[in-house]
């Protein structure tokens, strides 16, 4: 296309970009650009076949942003991987495909202020998302399924499966372990939302075994409209606004092979660039804290406090325990070269073998169990009235305790899920012992208060954001995820799971032994580190919150800006993000089609 004048600019083809994009450009009529600063490298092997996302990390297709040092984990600077590439981090992360609990979601509504984003209205935009992938009801009671009275019928762009060996027995072992203690998932988690334990799908197509993406899913199969054009390893520098007191977004600056090009609009920017970049951009565009843009010799051009603010993340932490010798693992992928050249053939000539997962499998969004006790009920009681938010009537404080309430009332309710838990077959954060087979066990804190920050460490466009999610200044949050882990010990121990462990139970860290409250402190803030479920830094919230976006995800004080990626998420996900920022996207790409449908 060589007009230089667009209906939609997307800034960023990620997950949520390229979603929105596709979408958007189902109306021949409407002509839409996309600016990634990535590459499209889809066809590289590393991202097809599932198992080897770990190796993606690092590489050019990363961004590769760190943290500032985090003083309550010991100091750390802690990796935050995001895909610098079309796609975006669908095309780079670890595949897990889950939905949210629905009081999550509720809450975008109920308590932080958003009308129209409940579960009933949002969920439907999950199965517009993905195609629920078909399985053999021979296959069911492996696949830990068995008991589910519904299934879900998706029918999206986003090819789904239930990754890896289907035979594999740590996914019927889990779900009868949840079935013994009350908390397996009666029915598929898409339909009614998740919660307790259930077996997870994955972005990976059920028939070619390789990775799905936004890239794959939602660009490939339309690159060849001629109203969508997307221009890759092209760096967006600022937006260009005019008007007085209601700016419009006219178009975007951008560095093409050191070029610098301007591109207008006709209708709408899109801002798609990540948690971590979409403020980068608003702030290098003159929208932020008017006195911080000041100091780094930036005109404002909107006051907008919010940006930047509001940061969250899940932290994981994990526990890698001896399994039995005729598991099925990952460790002789990791220590034998020729296991390696094995699997890598069986992926090739038959779409088999340990390539064919990342290694994940199940999952389940708990409350802390021993909450649920009258005992464990007054002691989550006192940790809520010792640990209050800030007093006050500002912005940053009306937020905080908005997120409180939110906060106690799910950690009071026993039904509502705390933290989320995973099974990983083989080591994780380390290299496996030789010889020997592991077995993961992985918790996130669902529901953290702590909340960071990322912003602009100067005007030059090619500088990284300083980072600083500020994890677990909320003390609340150490001893809630210091509780989690320890039940990762009685799950270790509870029947028939813990048939696939070698026993006496080993622990392959000896620190790992958890054994009370502040053995399982230490051994959180000494080893947790992100998941890479970042969000919240645009957020969608009220004005006196110091929300960045309106309801209709359009940034308060312009007529034509939105953001649509996860930075606008108010209230994260229970677990893994990816399937909500594809379903976000989608309910964006509705709003925005309405929003001209009388135009």
């Amino acid at each position: 296309m060589s007009s230089d004048t667009y209906d939609f600019i997307v800034v960023g083809g990620g997950t949520a970009g390229l979603v929105v994009a596709s979408r958007l450009s189902e109306d021949p009529r409407q002509r839409v650009l996309v600016l990634e600063a990535g590459a499209d490298t889809n066809s590289d092997p590393r991202i097809k076949i599932p198992a080897s996302w770990v190796s993606l990390q690092g590489t050019d297709m990363d961004w590769g942003f760190r943290t500032e040092p985090q003083p309550l984990l010991g100091g750390r600077s802690i990796g935050v991987s995001q895909g610098k590439i079309l796609g975006g981090s669908s095309s780079i992360n670890a595949q897990v495909f889950v939905p949210c609990n629905p009081a999550v979601i509720d809450h975008w509504n109920s308590s932080l202020g958003n009308s129209g984003w409940d579960w009933e209205t949002f969920s439907p935009y999950y199965a517009k998302a993905y195609t629920t992938p078909p399985v053999d009801d021979s296959l069911a009671v492996k696949l830990g399924i068995d008991g589910w009275t519904g299934h879900s019928s998706a029918h999206g762009p986003l090819p789904t499966s239930f990754p890896g060996n289907p035979s594999h027995p740590i996914r019927k072992a889990w779900a009868d372990t949840f079935r013994a203690n009350g908390h397996y998932q009666t029915q598929d988690p898409f339909i009614d939302g998740a919660q307790g334990s259930f077996s997870c799908l994955a972005t990976v197509d059920p028939v070619t075994k390789e990775r799905t993406s936004a890239a794959t899913a939602y660009y490939h199969p339309n690159r060849a409209r001629k109203n969508l054009h997307v221009l890759t390893n092209a760096t967006v520098e600022r937006i260009r606004f005019d008007g007085e007191d209601q700016k419009r977004a006219t178009g975007v600056v951008y560095n093409y092979n050191g070029e610098h090009r301007e591109v207008t609009c006709s209708k709408e920017v899109i801002l798609a660039a990540g948690a971590l970049q979409s403020p980068k951009v608003l702030e290098l565009s003159g929208v932020g804290n008017t006195k911080f843009l000041g100091k780094h010799g930036i005109e404002p051009v909107i006051d907008l406090p919010g940006v930047g603010e509001n940061l969250f993340d899940h932290l994981v932490n994990t526990t890698s325990f001896g399994a039995v010798d005729d598991l099925e693992t990952l460790d002789p992928l990791i220590l034998d070269p020729s296991v390696g050249e094995q699997a890598a053939k069986d992926f090739a000539e038959r779409q088999t073998g340990l390539l064919t997962s990342m290694g994940v499998y199940t999952y389940a969004y708990l409350p802390i169990m021993e909450h649920i006790s009258g005992e464990g009920q007054k002691r989550l009681k006192k940790l809520l009235q010792d640990n209050p938010p800030a007093p006050g009537d500002g912005p940053d404080q009306i937020r905080a305790q908005a997120y409180y309430k939110i906060a106690e009332r799910g950690l009071l309710d026993p039904k509502q899920a705390s933290g989320a838990y995973l099974s990983f077959i083989g080591p994780w954060g380390g290299p496996p012992e030789p010889g020997s087979r592991t077995l993961t066990l992985c918790v996130m804190l669902s529901q953290p208060l702590s909340r960071g920050s990322v912003h602009i460490g100067s005007k030059d466009i090619s500088a990284a954001p300083i980072v600083d999610p500020n994890y677990l200044s909320n003390p609340l949050d150490l001893d809630l995820f210091a509780e989690h882990m320890l039940y990762i010990e009685t799950l270790a121990r509870s029947a028939p799971l813990t048939d696939l462990l070698k026993h006496p139970i080993i622990h392959r860290d000896p620190a790992s032994d958890l054994t009370d409250l502040e053995t399982a402190r230490k051994w959180v803030q000494k080893n947790s580190n992100s998941m890479w479920h970042l969000g919240g830094s645009c957020a969608m919230l009220p004005r006196q919150m110091n929300g960045v976006v309106d309801s209709t995800l359009k940034v308060y004080g312009t007529t034509n800006l939105r953001i649509v990626d996860s930075s606008a998420i108010p209230l994260m996900s229970t677990a893994n993000l990816q399937a909500t920022v594809f379903a976000f996207a989608e309910r964006a790409a509705d709003l925005i089609k309405e929003a001209w449908s009388q135009k």
